[in-house]
């Protein structure tokens, strides 16, 4: 099997596909840390997510049954420190009660049947030190899933190599269904796994597009501001006419990574709190929410960490192209690592459907 692309869908789908006994290569002009997937908040969210897209109803059904295999198998992940995966609370807040809105009652209503520690309250608010002048009105926690992907990307290649798939540092140009046959030749396999991000674009001519995104790294190590021990969000609103949204997650042991930016269309990763306004909206918009980090030191090493979700009108693809034995799976937008074992895991599937019905 040749897997195209190596952010955390690539080597999530190669590392599925090797534990059910198939040869597996690797091919990608980047590997971690030059991926995007070492950029993303790698907050697991039930959908949809707090940027605001997957939010069609045949997507989200897709959605839902992908996000709860990773959380299974993230939950057992978090027994293993070198993987980088953490159990932690999230707390959601909302600008009205949850019960007069719909979507995200159904959210509520669905996750915590599966969730530890779930508690809808808005004393939560309070509790948490949130700034009481915002006027917001609700909140839930749970327990989730949260991701250092400094470490699990690295681990997930690890993972890989020692598994015995090979790993190709190689570009592909071109429409991978009219070069498939050949492809296949090349690289001595019966299927492809195109998981491209937005390479898909070029790949495929599908209308992958950017969703930029960025994180302001600050020190969570106790000393400038209280330790964050639990991440906090408020999700994108669709009446804003800004593209903001709070997102506050502790990263590994010792960092708070802050956001959140969705702007749609842009791919400059130049951008930063010395360059760019809304980089600097976004902190100011943290720390009006959560007034604790006042005093928070930023990271001297590394400010800011921008990266371009790839997202597609008609949502995360997955699917055998018909008449070929390529399966795409990309498009997963900001929800790259929570959908990602899951959608690796019906990846697999389909390229079993394959091997019954060559």
């Amino acid at each position: 099997m040749l897997v195209v692309g190596a952010g955390v869908s690539g080597l999530t789908t190669a590392l599925c596909l090797k534990r059910r006994g198939f040869s597996v290569t690797v091919v990608a002009d980047r590997f971690a840390p030059q991926v995007t997937s070492v950029v993303a908040g790698a907050l697991w969210e039930w959908p949809p997510a707090v940027c605001g897209h997957h939010r069609d109803l045949v997507s989200l059904r897709r959605s839902k049954v992908w996000c709860q295999a990773s959380f299974q198998i993230f939950e057992n992940l978090a027994r293993q420190p070198e993987t980088g995966t953490f159990l932690r609370p999230v707390t959601y807040y909302f600008r009205h009660p949850i019960e007069d809105d719909p979507v995200h009652r159904v959210k509520m209503e669905e996750l915590k049947e599966f969730v530890t520690g779930f508690r809808h309250d808005p004393a939560l608010i309070r509790e948490h030190g949130i700034n009481p002048e915002l006027g917001l009105l609700d909140a839930y926690t749970h327990v989730a899933p949260m991701v250092d992907t400094d470490a699990y990307m690295q681990w997930l290649l690890g993972e890989v190599r020692k598994l015995g798939c090979r790993i190709l540092e190689f570009k592909i140009t071109g429409s991978l269904s009219a070069q498939a046959r050949t492809l296949g030749r090349q690289f001595e396999v019966d299927a492809i796994v195109n998981c491209a991000g937005l390479g898909a674009r070029e790949l495929t001519g599908d209308a992958v597009y950017p969703l930029r995104g960025a994180l302001v790294r600050v020190c969570n190590d106790g000393k400038a501001m209280p330790r964050v021990t639990e991440a906090h969000c408020i999700s994108y609103d669709d009446s804003q006419t800004d593209r903001g949204f709070v997102f506050i997650v502790p990263r590994g042991e010792n960092m708070l990574v802050l956001g959140g930016l969705a702007e749609p269309g842009e791919w400059n990763l130049d951008i930063g709190l010395d360059n760019y306004e809304p980089v600097r909206d976004m902190l100011a918009r943290c720390v009006e929410f959560m007034p604790a980090l006042k005093t928070a030191e930023i990271d001297a090493a590394e400010p800011v960490r921008v990266g371009l979700r790839p997202v597609r009108n008609q949502n995360v693809r997955l699917e055998l192209e018909a008449g070929t034995r390529l399966v795409h799976n990309y498009g997963h937008g900001g929800s790259g690592v929570t959908f990602s074992w899951g959608c690796a895991l019906e990846a697999v599937e389909l390229i079993l459907s394959l091997t019954k019905n060559p």
